[in-house]
């Protein structure tokens, strides 16, 4: 996890209350014996590896904010994934965006017809057989299909993302809003290492489109542990 020491009071105090209401999630949804995955698979019917859960995505119209739940088949995430359940995959969509961010110029770039459509994925949230955050990671862009932004335009929006629902779960919809707060300094590491693996991965495969190649899946990756973040933060605060 990246190191915190030497971001402003501010910082550290907003992401002290995200750990917050990140427990506090696990507490409410803990009383009813379930959790933020469970949450999401919830009058779902059987879950299948690689739909998207819940169906259609939980997309905030306001801010603009996206993300889905899914899993891979034990054999496609086993060297990567060791014991992960699923993951999270979040998003933004342009209309969300601060002004003036455009996608990156890659070659071949298709900008989708739709003013709403050209999405950048932030970060996944690897879970656990128990529905607890792992890791974080990012892709590359045929993963999620999603318009390629430069990191430091995705870094610029991740304040923009904001799951201010109350449906399909209000708990789940809070604790990912805060995952990104509480984990934003990693994330915006993560993010600027998933551009160098693009570009050191495009260096050394000459004539193969980087973005589009199925052998560059995983761009970067952390553990995580919202426990121990929480306590850094605490620390650093002298709490």
């Amino acid at each position: 996890m990246a190191d915190i020491t030497t971001l402003a009071t501010d910082e550290l105090e907003q992401m002290a209350d995200a750990g917050h209401q990140i427990l506090e999630c696990y507490r409410i949804l803990q009383k009813s014996s379930t959790n933020v995955v469970g949450e999401m698979l919830l009058n779902q019917g059987e879950f299948f590896e690689w739909d998207h859960y819940p169906e259609g995505d939980v997309y905030d119209h306001e801010t603009h904010s996206q993300f889905f739940y899914h899993a891979h088949p034990p054999e496609k995430r086993a060297n990567v994934w060791g014991e992960e359940h699923g993951h999270f995959h979040t998003f933004l969509r342009p209309k969300g965006m601060p002004p003036r961010i455009e996608p990156a110029p890659l070659a071949g770039l298709e900008k989708p017809e739709g003013d709403n459509d050209a999405l950048s994925h932030f970060i996944g949230i690897s879970m656990d057989n128990a529905g607890f955050p792992i890791r974080l990671f990012t892709t590359n862009r045929w993963v999620t299909g999603e318009v390629w932004y430069k990191a430091g335009d995705v870094k610029t929006m991740l304040p923009m993302f904001d799951m201010d629902l109350a449906t399909p779960s209000w708990p789940t919809n809070i604790w990912i809003t805060n995952m990104i707060k509480l984990f934003r300094p990693t994330i915006e590491e993560l993010i600027d290492q998933r551009d160098v693996a693009v570009a050191e991965w495009e260096a050394s495969h000459p004539g193969i489109n980087a973005y589009e190649d199925r052998n560059l899946e995983i761009t970067s990756i952390s553990d995580i542990s919202v426990e121990d973040q929480i306590m850094s933060v605490r620390k650093v605060l002298g709490l």
